[in-house]
This record gives structure tokens, C-alpha cells and sequence, in this order.
């Protein structure tokens, strides 16, 4: 078995086609899905501005192989994003990720004497 990796990954997209119906709940949750709501969860959290309603985030942990890379993890989250906007019924285009290796993330902490 290979080593496995925590990823923190972020998916960011464009709004797209969407329906009255999808502009009207998105718009009635803004306040539920601002700054506050950013958390980086497996199930993914997403956050967007009502003004203009136009793009948006998910936020994700996702644990993969090492070997398979921040591409497959990045991958593994765009997915998860575009089966969860579908079955919200929004449209959206333009999915790109960031992903960061959390056991690979190097930490400079400064010392004391610095500050």
C-alpha cells in the first residue's frame, strides 16, 4: 500500500445558465456562503458573493495516494464539485483547481529573537 496524502484543494468556477429558480435560491443563500462559510471539508463548502452573482469556490480535503499527485487530487475535486452543482440543478463552466500537499507544506517558523 502507498502512502497517502492530505490535499487541501480549491475548485473555482463561472456560474452559467443558470435558471430563475437557481439564481433565486443562490441568491436567497448568499448570506449562508460568504467568508464565513469558507471551510476546507471532504464533502466540499462553497462560497460565493451575490453581487454580481458570478463566480464561485468549493473548498476540499481530499486523501489520495502520494504517487497519484496534486493533479489527481485536484481532479478527484473538481469532480466531486461538478457531481454536487449538478445535482443542485446550477449551471457553471470554467472548473479549475489549486491544490495544496498538507504533508509536504513546510512550515518557517520564526524565532523569537526576530520578532
Amino acid at each position: 500500500m502507498s502512502e497517502r496524502h492530505t490535499y487541501r484543494v480549491i475548485v473555482r468556477g463561472t456560474w452559467e445558465g443558470l435558471t430563475e429558480e437557481a439564481r433565486t435560491r443562490l441568491l436567497a443563500g448568499a448570506a449562508d456562503h460568504g467568508l464565513a462559510s469558507m471551510r476546507f471539508t471532504r464533502e466540499g463548502s462553497l462560497s460565493y458573493e451575490s453581487s454580481p452573482l458570478k463566480h464561485f469556490s468549493m473548498r476540499y480535503v481530499v486523501v489520495s495516494d502520494a504517487v497519484d499527485g496534486e493533479e489527481m487530487a485536484g481532479a478527484i475535486a473538481e469532480d466531486r464539485a461538478e457531481t454536487e452543482l449538478r445535482a443542485l440543478g446550477y449551471g457553471f463552466r470554467d472548473l479549475r483547481s489549486a491544490v495544496t500537499d498538507l504533508d509536504t507544506v513546510k512550515i518557517n517558523w520564526k524565532s523569537r529573537s526576530r520578532r
